[in-house]
Parts: structure tokens; sequence; C-alpha cells
């Protein structure tokens, strides 16, 4: 059983076997109370599936696209576990497993808040079953969404909300079935932090 984690939106925590049966999920679309709930909401899950942690076989990390405060926590979250657990992290693109499942060209959008969407856009899903990205990740003003995403037009624009950390789990466990590769170890922020440091000491005048 993998569990998975996700904070690239609101905060999805899921336990799913490898036949895709969700033994525990649980869901907040609040954005701003990612660590607050994230702790409670793994343990609530190991809880509701009534499994033990050495049953778990990896830790599923959703690397977004997301905004850079909310989506660290889910990630520090997954390796940390997966650290204590003794368990390897699977991270897979958020977007890709929005998109698991679909048939048809679609572009997934989500939020990124200041008035901007993370796109990707996708060629349904190849023989195994996993999404075909052709464009993404990648960031645009809302109000040039069309303007931004190439050959909009071809292309079925999806609801992405909720995240669900339970695609997430069914992803990596198509990833690994089929030997395809994850995602890599960045976190998919795709713009810089509201905060960063000087580039040198602050000029004390008198």
């Amino acid at each position: 059983m993998l569990l998975a984690i996700d904070t690239s939106a609101g905060t999805s925590v899921a336990i799913v076997d490898a036949q895709g049966v969700v033994h525990a999920e649980r869901n907040s679309s609040d954005t701003r109370k990612h660590a607050e709930v994230v702790g409670d909401f793994i343990h609530g899950c190991i809880a509701d599936a009534g499994c033990a942690v050495t049953d778990l076989t990896g830790v599923v990390a959703g690397m977004g696209p997301g905004p850079f405060t909310g989506l660290r926590v889910g990630i520090v979250a997954a390796r940390a576990f997966a650290f204590g657990a003794g368990v390897p992290v699977l991270p897979v693109v958020t977007h890709d497993a929005i998109a698991l499942g679909e048939t048809e060209p679609i572009v997934v959008a989500t939020d990124a808040r200041r008035k901007e969407f993370y796109w990707s856009t996708y060629e349904g899903s190849d023989a195994a079953g996993l999404p075909v990205r052709v464009a993404g990740p990648a960031l645009a003003p809302a109000s040039e969404l069309a303007a931004s995403v190439p050959n909009f037009d071809h292309f079925q624009l999806r609801d992405s909300e909720p995240v669900l950390a339970s695609n997430l789990a069914r992803l990596a466990f198509l990833l690994r079935e089929h030997n395809r590769p994850f995602a890599g170890e960045e976190a998919l922020y795709l713009r810089s932090p509201d905060i960063t440091l000087s580039a040198g000491p602050k000029r004390v005048t008198a």
C-alpha cells in the first residue's frame, strides 16, 4: 500500500492499495492550514485504513506545481514520514495525477493565486493508461491563459479541484508497474517565494 500526500492546493492524504482501492482519504480545501492538518490527516488515514506503518511500501509526494509555502509542507511531510518508516519517496507531478484516466486532449489549470494559473496540456493516455503530457507545467496570468497555452482550442479545460491524493497513489502504482520515471526531486514552484534573502548587508543610515 502507498501513503500519498499532496498540498499543491488544499491538503489531501490517502492510503491506496495496488489494485487502486482507497482504504482511507482525508481532504481539506483550506489553502493556508497545510501544516496544521497534514500530520492529523496522516495519522487519521492510517487509523481509518486499519493498517500498520509496516504495511506501507512507499510514500507518494505531490511535487506540484503549487505555491511555495503550501507545496513544501506536503513534500517535507512525505520525506520525513518515509525516512521514519524506511520506505522510498515516490515523487509525482500533481497535474499528471489530475489528468490520470483522461482519454481526450485536455488542459489542466490549477490556481496559482495572484490571479495566475499553473497549466499543463495532455493528449489523453498511452497504452499503459498513463497521461501523455505535451506541454507544461507552466505559469500564466488568469486573463491570458488561452493566449499562453499553445493550441488552446484543441483542448478541453478540466476542473481540477480538489486535488485528490488517491489519484497520486494510483499514478505512482502505474509508473512503478511500467518502469516509467518518477518526477524529479525538485518541487515545481515555477516562481520565486514571496520572501527572499537580500543580496548583501543592509545599509545603515544615521
